[in-house]
């Protein structure tokens, strides 16, 4: 990625009371076998494998997530991937990836409501910069998922920290677009007049 577009990324989620980290090598090997670690525990979970069963729609299902829109996965099974539900996902097609991604790791000082929000804030503004760019995003979040491996996430960080989303960041083909639902019409009606009172 061009340095002048991570910089300018950075400083966009700085202004939303956030950090957008590059980890290094090492970091980032650290931080998608933690990925990978949740990827496989999301692959064994009854109760997480249920809940994709509700974002992927399903044969003549005009709800959820199309299957064709989650995108390639890893040939090499190097990259950990969402694979969501395999039930729905079976044949999904296979892409080789680069073997170094460019990561990015989005944090906040503290992990307490307002810096959710932040965080929340941060991720739009970078996500929209990155965007202007050409360049393209997807969200790691597995291990933010599971307490446990969040831990581990924020000892990667250079500084203390809550690490509240990791990033795969770069140049890669447009994406298959989803379906919006329509608007609701509001349901709102006009208070009618009170009657006239009668004498």
């Amino acid at each position: 990625m061009p340095s002048a577009d991570l910089a300018e990324a950075t400083e966009a989620a700085h202004q939303d009371g956030a950090t957008l980290w590059l980890p290094e090598h090492t970091s980032r090997i650290r931080l998608l076998e933690l990925t990978a670690e949740a990827e496989q525990r999301n692959g064994l979970a009854p109760e997480r494998l249920a809940e994709g069963l509700n974002w992927i729609a399903g044969p003549g299902d005009d709800t959820g997530v199309p299957p064709r829109a989650l995108g390639t996965l890893d040939s090499d099974g190097l990259l950990p991937m969402r694979n969501f539900t395999p039930q729905r996902t079976a044949g999904r097609p296979k892409a080789k990836y680069e073997p170094d991604p460019h990561l990015l790791m989005l944090a906040t000082r503290s992990d307490h409501p307002a810096d959710w929000l932040r965080a929340g804030q941060a991720l739009q503004h970078a996500l929209l910069i990155l965007t202007l760019h050409g360049l393209r995003a997807s969200m790691l979040h597995q291990a933010l998922e599971w307490p446990d491996l969040r831990s581990r996430m924020a000892r990667a960080l250079p500084q203390r920290g809550a690490p509240q989303m990791l990033l795969r960041a770069g140049y890669g083909p447009v994406g298959f677009p989803t379906p919006r639902r329509m608007p609701v019409p509001p349901t709102d009606q006009p208070v009618p007049e009170p009657a006239a009172a009668v004498a």
